[in-house]
């Protein structure tokens, strides 16, 4: 089972990060867990640990303006560890808008530890874990291929990097990086990074 080597546990409940703090260290032998009760001490320790692959955000923090836009800085502060959401309040809508910000998963608080532990190594292993009422509707019958690098491509949109940063990244050019976000879309039968998301999710793909 893939395992974090360090995770960045941002929650205002002392309890529920406690709790968190051991079911991870239950679940992913070796994991080191840092704990922030707010969306600045959570920047201020991203400055200290380089080197976290798992952020797991609660939405409701003081010091988030609402949850969307405290998810947005620390998603710009920390572009390269997972960032999943963990929130009461599992309702599609506010699954999507979390997604639509950056957020690569989201785990209701409502799951049982068997759950989310299941729900991590899922996000770990290079899943996109979204609880089902989130992908409703969403048609995941016909298996979908993706290319080396078009895997890829997708892995740094959901991450929410622009093009640049991609190209950057991939050492490609920016008309290239283009043809494969296309070709991405084209396959997976969507027109945004959400919808891709969202798609990417139903179908259990490996980023």
């Amino acid at each position: 089972m893939p395992r974090p080597r360090k995770a960045l546990l941002v929650d205002d409940h002392a309890l529920f990060r406690e709790g968190l703090a051991l079911l991870l260290a239950q679940s992913f032998e070796g994991v080191e867990c840092v704990q922030a009760a707010s969306i600045g001490e959570a920047l201020a320790l991203a400055e200290q640990h380089q080197d976290l692959t798992l952020t797991l955000l609660d939405l409701g923090l003081p010091d988030s303006d609402g949850g969307l836009p405290g998810l947005r800085r620390l998603q710009q502060a920390l572009p390269g560890p997972a960032l999943v959401v963990l929130s009461a309040d599992d309702a599609p809508q506010t699954v999507l808008e979390t997604i639509r910000a950056g957020a690569q998963g989201f785990i209701p608080k409502s799951a049982r530890p068997a759950q989310l532990r299941e729900a991590l190594a899922h996000v770990l292993s290079g899943g996109i874990y979204l609880p089902p009422q989130a992908m409703a509707g969403v048609a995941a019958n016909e298996p979908v291929e993706l290319s080396d690098r078009q895997l890829d491509v997708l892995r740094l949109l959901i991450q929410g990097r622009p093009n640049k940063l991609i190209c950057r990244e991939l050492g490609l050019s920016e008309s290239t990086v283009k043809t494969h976000l296309a070709a991405v879309f084209r396959k997976l039968d969507v027109n945004t990074r959400t919808q891709a998301v969202v798609k990417a999710a139903a179908l259990g793909l490996r980023l």
